[in-house]
């Protein structure tokens, strides 16, 4: 180590002069940017502790503008989504309309109604809103919205069960993303799980025989995220309510989606719509505002009103309740619902209409301004080919679309991973998928606006010094 070395590594306020924290200054707020060059300053003197040199001025340009850009790349920050995945759960689901964004934006500059009864002037209830809507697009005597489809499901197991039996089928005791369980559900919200039937069979007089003079409920769980076929079968809505009833029970529906539509008429597979559940007879009904829906992270509760009431009322409610925010989001898409305008305005529905040949289209012009950019002598191959595009984000399980996806094919420096990781590091990132050696970009899931950013992220990409694991 050498001390003369040490005293001659640059101070806080040397670095916050140079030209890369100026141009970063834009991009960052100053309180980072200062904690940034701060970490940087340790670093080099690790680097000179542990016996190598201490770093250049050009090498602290680098340092900085690498260390910055790893800083924004832990921000919360929008994503084009080029993967074709049209509800990528990673990448926030369902983009939400114009409209919605609106709506937001209205309620967030100013004050709203949002517990305030405008007959009365009294105190009133967000729980009310968005509950006129849903009764009229779904028919149900009332609804609720809580924060996400978990928080719906737990309160209303809360609210109606704890302490008491629920009988669900073996063949419905779903995992959905991040470790969430069904059966652990029950037990969160104190209700004692009755299992019957199995994992692929169930019978009607399964549910019967387990019912208890302790039973609260029964329950039936969509499995909107993956698929039993061959040998399975299971009671329908309609039945399990009609058992149910008949014992003076509740009968409650996850659907997981909030599926307001038939969406066959989109090349899809039938999904149960909340309307289809409420007409077999279930009691309470509880999905996702996010999904198929098309509208802000939220979980629904629709159904009966003495049961929608003691929902309300239960003190949980407090805790998964909502915001301004996503309750404007969910009104203003449910009103384009109500309109008939989900085609044209909701992204969700607007995506799974695109044809194949509109998206091939797009990924040609793409490729042709890309080549013009490089005059013609690309570094990599670059082909338009058929493809799928996945609905995804835990909905519709083995459904897809056909697509164009741009594949792009290169060696070394522009080998597809490496591509992929430059593209994610751009601003804003673009998310890409490697299939078999290929870097594949489907322009289904990116507005027609942001095909000229893919470009210039490709160009940008392609144009990136070697790094030293490419050259090794």
């Amino acid at each position: 180590m050498s001390r003369e070395e040490l005293r001659h590594l640059p101070a806080v306020d040397e670095l916050l002069r140079h030209k890369v924290v100026a141009d970063w200054g834009e991009v960052l707020p100053r309180p980072l940017i200062v904690e940034v060059v701060r970490e940087c300053i340790a670093a080099g003197r690790t680097q000179v502790i542990a016996g190598s040199a201490a770093p250049t001025p050009e090498e602290w340009e680098s340092l900085l503008a690498a260390a910055f850009t790893r800083a924004q790349r832990g921000l919360f920050q929008r994503v084009i989504n080029a993967t074709g995945v049209i509800l990528h759960t990673n990448l926030g689901r369902a983009p939400l309309s114009a409209a919605a964004l609106a709506a937001v934006g209205e309620v967030a500059s100013g004050y709203s109604n949002l517990e305030l009864d405008l007959e009365s002037g009294g105190r009133g209830s967000r729980h009310i809103h968005g509950e006129m809507l849903l009764q009229r697009l779904t028919g149900a005597e009332a609804a609720m919205v809580v924060n996400n489809g978990a928080a719906a499901i737990l309160l209303a197991l809360t609210a109606l069960a704890a302490g008491r039996e629920v009988i669900l089928s073996r063949g419905q005791m779903i995992e959905i993303g991040g470790s969430f369980r069904i059966p652990e559900v029950l037990a969160a919200s104190g209700c004692q799980l009755m299992e019957v039937g199995t994992t692929n069979r169930t019978h009607l007089r399964d549910y019967e025989r387990a019912i208890t003079a302790n039973t609260a409920a029964l329950l039936k769980v969509h499995t909107s995220n993956y698929m039993v076929i061959g040998f399975a079968s299971s009671p329908t809505g309609s039945e399990m309510a009609h058992l149910a009833h008949s014992q003076g029970l509740p009968l409650i529906e996850d659907l997981g989606s909030g599926v307001l539509i038939p969406i066959e008429k989109y090349g899809l597979r039938h999904e149960p719509t909340i309307q289809e559940a409420l007409a077999d007879g279930v009691d309470l009904v509880t999905c996702s505002g996010d999904k198929l829906l098309g509208g802000p992270q939220a979980g629904l509760i629709i159904g009966r009103k003495d049961l929608v009431e003691r929902c309300r009322r239960h003190p949980l409610a407090r805790a998964l309740r909502v915001g301004k925010l996503t309750l404007a989001a969910l009104q203003a898409t449910l009103e384009l619902y109500l309109r008939g305008e989900q085609e044209q305005s909701i992204p969700v529905w607007h995506m799974c209409t695109c044809t194949a040949e509109s998206i091939h289209s797009r990924a040609h012009a793409v490729a042709l301004r890309l080549s013009d950019m490089f005059a013609g002598a690309l570094p990599v191959q670059v082909a338009v080919m058929a493809g799928v595009s996945a609905v995804g984000g835990g909905s519709l399980p083995g459904e897809s679309l056909p697509t164009a996806v741009l594949a792009i094919t290169g060696a070394g420096n522009h080998a597809p991973d490496r591509l992929a990781q430059r593209l994610r590091q751009h601003t804003p990132p673009v998310v890409g998928r490697v299939e078999d050696g290929r870097l594949l970009l489907d322009l289904r899931t990116v507005p027609p606006a942001d095909d000229a950013v893919v470009t210039a992220a490709l160009a940008a990409a392609l144009t990136a010094a070697p790094t030293a694991a490419s050259t090794a």
